[in-house]
C-alpha cells in the first residue's frame, strides 16, 4: 500500500548518507498536497538567505548572520510559532509553514537552519525534550537559538526555565538534550508529530499513512513496523497487519511486548482460517 502515492518521500530520503532537510520536509507534505512544486519554497528559502546575507554586508561572525537571518524571518517575513492551535497538522507541513508564517518548533527549525545553510552559517538541530532547537557550534562557543521564538538566543538558565515549563520543574538540564540530530531524525520526529495528531483525531488512515513514511525512512525499525502493524489491525487491513507483526516477532525477539504481539498474530491467523 501506499508505494506510488509516497515515491516523492522515498526518493527524498533515499540518499545513504545525510539527506536534502528542505526537499524531505516538503515531500512529507505531498501526501496531503499531491500537486506541491517543491521548487516555489526552495525557491523562497533561498531569497530569503540572499536578503540575510544582504544585512550581513558579508560578515562571518555567527552573531551578526543570526542577527540578519532573524531579521529576515521574523521582522520582514513575520514568521511567529503557532501558540494558539499548536496541534493543526498544517503546522508539520513546511510548505504551510512558508505560507502562512507560522509553525511549531520543528518545522520553524528546519526552516531557520535552510536559509542559515545558504546564508553560510552552519547550524545543527536539537531534538530538546518537547520543543526543537537549533544551535552553532564552534571549538569555544555553543549558541543555541529558538525559531519558535523569533530566533531568540538561549542560555542555559533559559532552556532550564523551558523545561521547568514543559515537565512541571521535574527534569534537569543534562547535557545530552542538546545533542545534535541528523536530518533523518528530524523527519522521523515530523512524521510522529503528525501521526500522533492524526491518531488522537481518530483519522486512521492519515496515521497509516505518517506511519508507512516512518517504514520508508527506517525499514529495519522493529517499533515502526509494529506500529504500522497495528494501524493495519484496526483498519481491518488483516493480511498486512499480520506481515508487519510477524516481521515485528523476527526483528525483536526480546522486546516486552513480544508475548502480547504473538498471542494477537495467532488470533489474527485462526481470523483468517475461519474468513476461509
Amino acid at each position: 500500500m501506499g508505494n506510488e502515492r509516497h515515491s516523492a518521500f522515498r526518493s527524498a530520503v533515499a540518499a545513504a548518507g545525510e539527506i536534502d532537510l528542505a526537499r524531505a520536509a516538503l515531500a512529507v507534505a505531498q501526501d496531503e498536497y499531491p500537486a506541491l512544486r517543491p521548487e516555489v519554497y526552495l525557491a523562497k528559502l533561498d531569497e530569503c538567505a540572499a536578503r540575510a546575507r544582504g544585512f550581513a554586508g558579508g560578515e562571518s561572525d555567527p552573531y551578526r548572520l543570526i542577527a540578519s537571518i532573524n531579521y529576515v524571518l521574523f521582522n520582514q517575513e513575520g514568521f511567529r510559532g503557532n501558540q494558539g492551535d499548536y496541534y493543526d497538522p498544517r503546522n508539520s507541513f513546511l510548505n504551510d509553514v512558508i505560507e502562512r508564517k507560522k509553525g511549531i518548533p520543528i518545522t520553524l527549525s528546519v526552516l531557520y537552519l535552510e536559509v542559515a545553510e545558504r546564508v553560510g552559517l552552519k547550524l545543527g538541530g536539537v531534538g530538546f525534550p518537547g520543543h526543537f532547537l537549533v544551535k552553532y557550534e564552534a571549538s569555544d562557543e555553543e549558541i543555541v537559538i529558538d525559531p519558535f521564538d523569533k530566533g531568540e538566543v538561549r542560555t542555559f538558565e533559559d532552556l532550564q526555565t523551558l523545561l521547568d515549563g514543559l515537565y512541571a520543574g521535574k527534569v534537569a538540564l543534562r547535557p545530552e538534550f542538546l545533542a545534535p540530530v541528523t536530518h533523518r531524525q528530524i523527519i522521523h520526529r515530523m512524521l510522529n508529530n503528525l501521526k500522533g495528531i492524526y491518531l488522537s483525531e481518530e483519522n486512521l488512515l492519515k496515521a497509516l499513512s505518517a506511519a508507512e513514511r516512518l517504514v520508508i525512512l527506517e525499514p529495519s525499525s522493529a517499533p515502526e513496523i509494529r506500529d504500522r502493524g497495528m494501524l493495519y489491525l484496526k483498519l481491518e487491513c488483516f493480511q498486512q497487519a499480520i506481515g508487519d507483526l510477524e516481521t515485528y516477532l523476527r526483528l525483536a525477539p526480546d522486546a516486552s511486548d513480544i508475548d502480547d504481539v504473538r498471542e494477537r498474530v495467532v488470533e489474527l491467523k485462526k481470523g483468517a482460517v475461519r474468513l476461509h
